[in-house]
């Protein structure tokens, strides 16, 4: 006989929802799906009867469970947790991983068992790939050291290797609570700056969703198209450079490449304050991409020749937002086919300043435009311009 179940009212799963047995349930009927404590149950659909759902075990299997033998399998908090990545190719791991510093690690969410996770660590110039076991309700790599959640299983390695030998590795090292910071690609929460959109919390289902702090205004380049010249002042428009250029001063400092500056991925809170957003492209330095697509208009030229990105190449992106900026939100090289865009560029040719723009902006667009990288100013050295515009303008 199975242990009696809660009496209380059953919770409400959805299709595709993961829970946990809570206790033993052996069927009563070919159409039941049997199960032990602490197996992993997914939600097919749900029954006319609350108190009965059809579900399916890790082995495929499938049948009718009762819902007051469940519980919510316990989410994954992943506060503060820059080494998570969501689900990535175990090849894209690997890459992320260089240099291969012993004790560099990620975690990611697994691509042959959905809904776990794989902890993927350099050894010995190699990466090692663990798959992290759920069972009874908690975590393990070994089945011999359990965990409540992620952030206890890292924050147990971090100060104690045990639980990687294997046939492959002979000696691991332990993990530096450092080596979390320097990640390859870094998410956004870890970055804290007023002017970059943060990160709240992240929500775990078939996708992986982030809550972002609430930006009432919406996207830029729709605020400047749809308030215009009649609503947006030179005060805004100086305000709204100067908060991006803060943000990717701030970047810079960190060697960060965001890869995407433009207009569409800046977002405008109640207060009208400016902040830079989607990371989805960023990456720590140099960066090239085989095979990317990126948007032709915006990107600097040894970019979409080499696919190799850099702050300056930011710099170049930063200077076509400029443009949308003070043109209120116009598509840059208007009248010049996409095909044509890059042989104009690579020709010399340079947008005209749009109408009513400060000619010390425009003085930033063309040093941005500069087809040598090296030439083009840095952040920090154009914020200072702009700080100084700002403290003038009314």
């Amino acid at each position: 006989m199975p242990m009696e179940p809660r009496t209380n009212q059953p919770e409400l799963w959805k299709k595709g929802q993961q829970v946990v047995a809570n206790y033993n349930f052996p069927g009563s009927s070919k159409e039941d799906l049997p199960f032990k404590k602490g197996d992993l149950i997914t939600i097919i659909n749900n029954t006319k009867d609350v108190n009965w759902y059809k579900g399916k075990n890790e082995s495929g299997q499938e049948g009718m469970v009762p819902a007051t033998y469940l519980q919510k399998r316990k989410e994954v908090q992943l506060h503060a947790m820059p080494w998570f990545h969501g689900k990535i190719k175990r090849e894209d791991s690997e890459e992320l991983l260089r240099p291969r510093e012993d004790g560099l690690f990620l975690v990611r969410e697994s691509v042959n068992y959905p809904g776990d996770f794989t902890l993927s660590v350099c050894h010995k110039q190699k990466v090692e790939h663990y798959r992290i076991i759920y069972k009874h309700n908690k975590m393990t790599i070994d089945e011999e050291s359990y965990f409540e959640n992620l952030a206890q299983l890292v924050e147990h390695y971090t100060k104690d290797a045990d639980g990687f030998n294997n046939n492959k590795v002979h000696e691991t090292s332990k993990f530096s609570p450092v080596n979390m910071f320097n990640m390859i690609m870094v998410y956004f929460r870890s970055m804290r700056h007023p002017n970059l959109v943060q990160l709240i919390g992240v929500v775990i289902g078939d996708t992986i969703q982030l809550v972002t702090e609430f930006m009432g205004k919406g996207n830029l380049v729709e605020y400047l198209r749809s308030r215009g010249r009649s609503v947006i002042t030179k005060k805004d428009q100086i305000d709204f450079t100067d908060d991006i250029c803060s943000a990717m001063q701030y970047l810079e400092s960190k060697d960060l490449v965001h890869r995407d500056l433009a207009a569409r991925n800046i977002l405008v809170n109640d207060n009208n304050t400016a902040k830079v957003s989607d990371f989805g492209l960023a990456k720590y330095g140099d960066y090239s991409a085989e095979g990317g697509k990126f948007p032709i208009k915006w990107t600097a030229p040894e970019a979409l020749r080499d696919n190799k990105f850099t702050n300056k190449s930011d710099m170049w992106s930063f200077g076509i937002l400029l443009w949308e900026v003070y043109s209120f939100g116009r598509v840059p090289y208007p009248r010049i086919p996409l095909s044509d865009v890059v042989m104009h560029v690579e020709r010399g040719y340079r947008m005209e300043a749009p109408d009513g723009c400060p000619q010390e902006i425009y003085n930033i667009m063309m040093q941005a435009w500069e087809i040598d990288p090296k030439q083009r100013p840095t952040f920090k050295q154009v914020l200072e311009k702009l700080n100084n515009l700002r403290a003038t303008t009314v």
